[in-house]
């Protein structure tokens, strides 16, 4: 399958994997919650009956002391039982409280008791009979029983952060490992984008170092061919010229692999620097110099307004000079007409370096300024065609700028150009 075709599926796979995984948590805990609310539910169930229980248990005892078999018991009380004058609302609460710790609730409660008419015959202090859904309720005579139908009603504070609390381990538990599943699903995407970005990034340069490479090997393929024929081999001068091609070619290889090579040094951070006071206006006219003849073959001009009053900084020299090559040539390369480039100096009050390099070039948008120092990163150049390289020359310099505790920064408008300012601290 394509690998454009494959990040895709991965990404959708992987997202309805965790869309899936937190459905799954959310139910679980609503579904945990809502249990605990059954549980509670069948806990005061269970607490009214065994209440009930105990109230028939110690109705019997107290009047008719050892009762022989359980039908002797059910006829005591459906002829006898009856809570009003025998029970305080003393003995009510405590029975109750016990069985509901019994139960495990341990929260507040209020209760009252009615007789057949509906009226309260025995109540705790706080207990009101307002809201009947919110109570729970029992009746405690016996179905048959003979005498007043009585009713046990129940309100407990029921505490609505309870359940909270008592799950807050598993719901802080189940929100702390969803959120590394989130994490780590955001990270898994962004490394898949990333490595996607990479290949691409790879194959381009691959492509560029293909090409590179290949136009000077075709050219001294054919120099080697020329020296060979009868017709050159006896002419010095052709001999001469198609020997310079065959250098030319190969320092212009050699320059090639270098670069190559520094990228990958700098990768390693295996560049050291070799830092002299040197006269930063020498080196930029120096460089300037050596540069002007490619800049008039394109009907250009390079102009220097090296106006700091002071231009002695630190730094090692062949790094500082490939700096200015790089930020020259990059301005030259992406000119498409006559480039135009401009470079100044100036020192600023607090002992700080800045040169700037101007040109009339394409410029850059918003996103290309953001990624230019990117390593193989490559703008794009519409129909400007002619514009080589490996896409290093940028990261090198940002790479080497930040080394001497700089800074670099470019600005841009597509179609007018751009600026590249760089700032070198002060001699130490």
């Amino acid at each position: 399958m394509n690998m454009k075709k494959i990040y895709p599926v991965i990404v959708i796979l992987i997202t309805l994997s965790v869309v899936g995984i937190l459905f799954i948590q959310m139910s679980w805990i609503q579904n945990a919650i809502k249990l605990k609310h059954e549980e509670f539910a069948h806990g005061v169930e269970n607490a009214l009956t065994q209440t009930r229980q105990g109230l028939h248990d110690n109705y019997s005892y107290r009047h008719a002391g050892y009762i022989p078999n359980e039908e002797s018991k059910k006829h005591l009380l459906r002829r006898e039982f009856i809570v009003e004058g025998n029970f305080s609302s003393q003995d009510i609460g405590d029975i109750l409280r016990q069985k509901l710790r019994d139960n495990n609730i341990k929260q507040p409660f209020e209760f009252g008791i009615t007789n057949i008419y509906k009226n309260i015959i025995i109540q705790s202090d706080g207990f009101r009979m307002t809201d009947q859904e919110t109570l729970s309720k029992i009746l405690l005579s016996p179905e048959d029983s003979y005498r007043s139908q009585e009713t046990l009603y129940v309100f407990i504070r029921e505490d609505k952060n309870l359940i909270i609390r008592e799950m807050g381990w598993m719901i802080v538990a189940s929100i702390v490992f969803t959120t590394i599943i989130v994490l780590a699903f955001a990270l898994t995407v962004r490394t898949l984008f990333n490595q996607k970005k990479l290949s691409e990034i790879k194959s381009d340069f691959i492509n560029n170092m293909t090409h590179e490479l290949k136009t000077p090997l075709a050219t001294i393929s054919l120099a080697i061919d020329a020296l060979t024929n009868e017709k050159v081999i006896h002419d010095a001068d052709k001999i001469k010229i198609y020997s310079g091609m065959i250098k030319e070619e190969n320092k212009r290889m050699n320059k090639q692999v270098e670069k190559i090579l520094q990228a990958a040094r700098l990768e390693k951070e295996e560049i050291k620097l070799t830092l002299v006071k040197l006269d930063a206006h020498q080196v930029i006219s120096k460089v300037a110099h050596n540069m002007a003849l490619q800049v008039q073959e394109k009907n250009g001009s390079i102009d220097l307004r090296l106006a700091a009053t002071d231009s002695v900084i630190e730094a090692d020299e062949v790094h500082f000079s490939n700096i200015i090559f790089n930020l020259l040539d990059n301005a030259m390369k992406y000119s498409s007409a006559a480039p135009k480039i401009l470079v100044e100096t100036l020192k600023h009050g607090n002992g700080m370096f800045t040169i700037k390099i101007t040109d009339n070039g394409i410029g850059m948008d918003k996103e290309t300024q953001a990624r230019i120092f990117e390593k193989f990163y490559r703008a794009h150049t519409g129909n400007l065609h002619n514009v080589k390289g490996f896409g290093l020359g940028l990261s090198y310099v940002k790479a080497i700028v930040d080394a001497h505790d700089g800074r670099i920064k470019v600005e841009s408008t597509p179609g007018k150009g751009s600026t590249f300012t760089i700032t070198f601290p002060a001699v130490r």
